[in-house]
């Protein structure tokens, strides 16, 4: 028998090198309306009951027109419309509703302002359209156009965030993100890029009238690569902020409190016989670092940036049976694939001085078949293998140590885009707690999920002073661990599990330990552990006094 390649890993529990600020802590969704459905609200309980909660939720369409329950890619509040005379007619009811259940499950909420309320958009557009037909276009994309006047969207936004003062208080809403709109680069903006920056001055203006120290943020565009539309409108955007005259007030320059803009590993467009496709690290940190470069280009380089979805490919509500190759989103390569990105987004934000959160832009569908292959973090109420990684985020502690491995990697450094001829990226983080308890988190991943392959896992942990006896708890995401995927496939693959398959699956949700928890002496200071770690997986190793 071969001997396996080793990877060694050397954790100083001496050498503290900051703060370690738990930045994945965000999250989102198209479809508001899911949000108080008893899926929606168990799913964001399950965020609310980490340990490092709060989390924050975005969610589109809070300010779109239609019948208030969720479907594929929409959603609605009616929060604005009009009577015959054309006055606004406010209604915050569902826009309650949904902020309650964020605020009731110790979440809180990344409001995304947008889109824009039926009675708000231009009437030329409607021309010669029945009313039927005109709701339908409204539902298809009018949403997306600019308001028929500024002055009204003006008042809608002030009098949005008055009311959430109101309702929830000062010091709560001071805690919460505002993010106006979408993807302007794309559809979901069917004005210029003038338009849209006149649309975010008025914002801005009744944002911070109605709260001055309200955070808000923009323009949320597309995964911004060399010589694209959504880096084009990304600078357009932060060029108008520092520079150009704005809209509302006629001076230079308009606020911005922190700036978004979205990345993706990839794409998977509806095609039932596609051939293998796999997500980019390469790609979506590459995005990370052109965007970061605009930022500072136009003097914003101090401003925390929010990557409002961060993600291996951009179709979040397609699945299985869409393109086979979303299935990847059922198993090990999804947790493994966002260990691997997160990390290198990181250390590229690290390097140029940056702080950059990323938002998983997934959740729930509710109706699904089981395991769809949809970009969630549960089916039919069972939690895949991505949620466990949120799981084990969150067991990490608020001061992080000094981390190298022998086997990690620089994947800007890449040949190939997708890291074909490349071995596996194997690196992770390590955290000490204020009672002396270290959490190591270690990641083995590859763009190529076909790709099988076992190390040797060295762990060395040094300088070790608040413990002389240690409980080690090894926690471990992989094809066996903490994967209720591969107990569905086990079951076979049924679309909707009778009670017992239900059972059987459901029971391998949860974050699985590797093996027993095992107590050793702490001798000079030091812990050494050996594991075998397979190309997809994730390891949480938890020491804490015995």
């Amino acid at each position: 028998m071969l001997a396996l390649e080793t990877v060694n890993i050397k954790v100083d529990a001496g050498d503290i090198i900051g703060e370690l600020n738990h930045n994945w802590r965000f999250f989102g969704y198209d479809e508001n309306n899911y949000t108080y459905t008893p899926e929606g609200k168990e799913m964001i309980s399950k965020f609310g009951r980490l340990e490092d909660a709060p989390y924050y939720i975005r969610a589109h369409h809070m300010l779109c027109t239609g019948n208030l329950h969720g479907v594929y890619k929409w959603g609605s509040t009616n929060a604005y419309t009009e009577d015959e005379q054309g006055n606004p007619i406010y209604n915050w009811e569902v826009v309650d509703e949904i902020i309650d259940v964020y605020l009731q499950n110790n979440c809180k909420p990344f409001f995304e302002i947008g889109f824009m309320p039926y009675h708000l958009v231009d009437p030329k557009y409607f021309e010669g359209l029945s009313e039927w037909e005109k709701y339908n276009e409204y539902r298809r994309l009018y949403w997306a156009y600019p308001p028929k006047d500024y002055n009204k969207w003006y008042d809608l936004i002030y009098n949005l965030v008055r009311h959430c003062v109101d309702k929830y208080g000062e010091s709560e809403v001071l805690t919460w993100y505002w993010e106006l709109w979408n993807e302007p680069d794309i559809h979901y903006w069917r004005g210029t890029l003038e338009e849209f920056c006149k649309l975010y001055d008025y914002t801005e203006a009744a944002v911070h009238a109605a709260l001055d120290g309200a955070r808000l943020g923009a323009p949320a565009a597309t995964n911004p690569r060399p010589g694209s539309n959504a880096l084009k409108f990304l600078e357009g955007f932060l060029d108008h902020c520092a520079n150009g005259t704005n809209y509302m007030t006629g001076k230079k320059g308009t606020r911005l409190d922190f700036v978004t803009f979205h990345t993706k590993g990839g794409g998977f467009p509806f095609n039932l016989n596609a051939p293998k496709m796999t997500p980019s690290v390469k790609r979506e940190v590459s995005q990370v670092k052109t965007g970061l470069e605009a930022i500072r280009k136009y003097g914003f380089g101090d401003l925390d940036v929010v990557l409002s979805e961060a993600d291996p490919d951009g179709w979040a509500a397609g699945g299985v049976y869409d393109n086979k190759n979303l299935n990847f989103r059922n198993t090990e390569y999804y947790a493994s694939y966002v260990a691997c990105s997160y990390n290198h987004i990181e250390k590229v934000a690290r390097s140029m001085n940056a702080s950059v959160k990323p938002l998983a832009w997934a959740f729930i569908f509710v109706g699904e078949r089981c395991f769809e292959g949809t970009r969630t973090f549960a089916t039919q109420g069972i939690d895949k293998a991505i949620f466990n990684l949120f799981r084990m985020y969150a067991k990490m502690g608020n001061k992080e140590l000094s981390f190298s491995s022998s086997h990690a990697v620089d994947v800007l450094e890449y040949k190939d885009e997708f890291g074909t001829g490349e071995g596996p990226d194997i690196s992770g983080m390590a955290s000490i707690s204020d009672d002396g308890s270290i959490r190591v988190l270690v990641y083995s991943h590859h763009d190529d999920w076909d790709i099988e392959k076992e190390f040797d896992v060295e762990l060395d942990i040094s300088n070790i002073s608040a413990m002389e006896k240690a409980k080690i708890s090894h926690y471990r995401i992989d094809k066996e661990h903490s994967n209720a995927y591969t107990e569905w496939v086990r079951q076979g693959k049924p679309k909707y599990p009778s009670k017992e398959q239900y059972e059987a699956i459901k029971k391998r949700d949860v974050l699985e330990l590797l093996e027993p928890e095992q107590r050793i002496n702490v001798i000079d200071g030091k812990v050494n552990l050996k594991f075998k770690m397979p190309t997809h997986a994730i390891s949480l190793i938890e020491i804490t006094k015995a």
